[in-house]
């Protein structure tokens, strides 16, 4: 790997995990000299980085994105029907072992941390998505994780209700091989995150 390469991935790395974490809050203006300051490297690496958070949802005209309604409706929009479709294809071509993985995330969101849920709700949405086996799908849903994280984060961390059971029911639809059920199901979970997300943008 190139000493490019290198530095770019780093500085992607450093100021995609600032914004999820909270160091870099919405609107917050990314000024590519301090950057590269704080990382000793050139404002190239930084710029590439900037430029491929724009393309990712988190950075808008070089501010940290602070979603607007449009936004969270646009981003849902997409999830809902990739992730619905991806339900029903999971009833069909869902193996064993990833149906057992599928059960196990259920139980760590139960009991677990708030770091263990958020694994664990990642990890349940993520083996769905595998399950549809269609690659452009998935690099779809890949394209948005940085954006789909934040989103996941306001719904567990302001405990939204009935987030488990919910993920509880696809399972078992998709257990059951029922595909309208399960589609119908995951479009109805991730509708449930929307309108909490909305709630909460407008308190």
């Amino acid at each position: 790997m190139s000493k490019q390469t290198t530095a770019f991935i780093q500085a992607y790395e450093y100021i995609r995990d600032k914004i999820l974490n909270g160091e870099l809050p919405s609107g917050t203006k990314l000024v590519e000299e301090r950057l590269a300051q704080e990382l000793g490297m050139s404002r190239t690496p930084i710029r590439e980085s900037i430029r491929k958070l724009e393309q990712e949802g988190l950075i808008k005209q070089k501010k940290v994105i602070n979603p607007t309604e449009a936004d969270l409706r646009n981003i849902f929009q997409i999830r809902i029907l990739l992730e619905g479709f991806a339900s029903r294809c999971a009833a069909s071509y869902m193996n064993e072992e990833t149906l057992q993985r599928l059960e196990k995330c259920i139980s760590i969101a139960r009991s677990g941390s708030t770091e263990e849920i958020m694994k664990a709700n990642k990890e349940f949405h993520d083996l769905i998505v595998q399950a549809s086996n269609n690659p452009v799908m998935i690099d779809i849903i890949d394209r948005m994780q940085s954006i789909i994280y934040l989103f996941r984060k306001t719904v567990v961390l302001y405990k939204r209700p009935f987030l488990i059971d919910e993920h509880q029911d696809i399972y078992e639809a998709i257990l059951a091989h029922d595909g309208d059920l399960a589609e119908k199901l995951m479009k109805q979970h991730l509708q449930a995150d929307l309108d909490f997300c909305l709630h909460l943008l407008k308190q």
